[in-house]
């Protein structure tokens, strides 16, 4: 935003063009972000669902799928930390 009469100074962040390095950065912020909120919802949903079964409702089931949704969720996300550093 320019005031009158100034200049504005310059970003320290560049531009976010393509095969920049900044735009490679706000990708994988993103990524971290979604994978984030996936395994909040996820663990939510597992720990939410025992209760139920503890409370007597038969959704023994659900509690099986998000259990294993996490695990499953929690496996990639550690795939893929690794794999970045790596390269």
């Amino acid at each position: 935003m320019a005031l009158r009469g100034r200049a504005t100074p310059p970003s320290e962040l560049g531009t976010l063009e393509r095969g920049t390095r900044q735009r490679g950065q706000l990708r994988v912020r993103l990524m971290d972000i979604a994978w984030t909120a996936l395994c909040t919802v996820l663990a939510l949903w597992a720990v939410w669902s025992v209760f139920g079964v503890a409370n007597g409702t038969s959704d023994w089931a659900y509690s099986a799928v998000a259990w294993v949704l996490l695990a499953i969720t929690l496996s990639l996300r550690v795939a893929t930390v690794r794999r970045r550093t790596r390269v």
